[in-house]
């Protein structure tokens, strides 16, 4: 039986659909409008198509937008400057740096001069902390995303054995964590999972992979799961966005894991709009917190 495909992009919409009305009440109540003022610099065609994205998504929840280009050799001194700016504006609420930036430029360096209130990515240190802590000030969009997929889909997280492929910064790290928190923002049946973190390094992959309940491929290459990776039953996310002379494909080999997992999201169409919806998520809830 062919596995049960968890719909991202419905689930993105009904998000989006939410935080619209959010949106519409806190801008009454307040006459606050929030902002989301993204940095693109230079011209990485697939940051070009998600900054539209972004800006369109934006536009459709009732959150003002700001787009600011600037050239591929641009200093880092003046990107900093612009950040400085943006950070100064109380008329901006959460400022987006897309990634990746150029190599003369020192990312960590760009991400904490990120004021941390408006770091509506949670890249910044001391977010990092918070969410490691239990206690986020904002949660990362891509794994927050993951989560809510699982939740909304009735998929419990609690007492299950996670394993996550992959261990970077925006992705493995903060959503390793968020799963084998007590407690979660959607109550304690979408965390308390037990947590494997595996890696390029790690000996005898297939092995710990074939011990997942929850298995989420975020290693950025091409079909590297395979369906023999996989314990039937499974539940099968895959956060990979590949573009190749096929298409966009995912992590994983998304027709062989078919016949084996239990659930699985598509690529595209899975993880990659709640990555947009949970930004929205982040925005408003900086304007929340800085009306206040």
């Amino acid at each position: 039986m062919a596995a049960q495909l968890l719909d991202g992009k419905g689930i993105a919409k009904q998000i989006r659909d939410e935080i619209k009305i959010d949106v519409a009440e806190f801008v009454e109540k307040s006459g606050v409008t929030p902002c989301l003022a993204a940095v693109l610099v230079g011209d990485d065609p697939a940051s070009q198509v998600y900054v539209r994205n972004k800006e369109r998504a934006c536009e459709v929840a009732g959150i003002t937008s700001q787009l600011h280009r600037l050239s591929a050799d641009t200093s880092e001194t003046d990107l900093l400057a612009l950040i400085e700016q943006l950070n100064g504006d109380p008329a901006v609420h959460g400022i987006l740096v897309q990634l990746p930036l150029p190599s003369h430029i020192t990312e960590t360096k760009i991400l904490d001069a990120v004021h941390p209130l408006k770091d509506v990515d949670s890249f910044h240190a001391e977010n990092v902390g918070l969410v490691v802590q239990g206690r986020p000030r904002f949660l990362p969009c891509t794994p927050h995303g993951v989560v809510q997929i699982l939740h909304r889909c009735g998929i419990e997280i609690s007492g299950k054995h996670a394993v996550v492929v992959g261990r970077s910064e925006i992705v493995g790290k903060p959503l390793a964590n968020m799963l084998l928190q007590r407690g979660s923002n959607l109550g304690p049946s979408a965390a308390n999972a037990t947590v494997t973190v595996c890696h390029s390094r790690t000996a005898n992959l297939p092995e710990i992979t074939r011990q997942a309940d929850i298995l989420i491929a975020a290693i950025g290459q091409a079909k590297f799961i395979t369906a023999d990776m996989i314990k039937p039953g499974a539940t099968v996310i895959d956060v990979g966005i590949n573009r190749t002379d096929d298409g966009l494909v995912g992590d994983v080999d998304f027709d062989a894991a078919l016949e084996v997992a239990g659930a699985i999201t598509p690529v595209p169409g899975g993880v990659g709009p709640l990555t947009i919806a949970m930004l929205l998520w982040n925005t408003l809830a900086a304007a929340r917190m800085q009306a206040t």
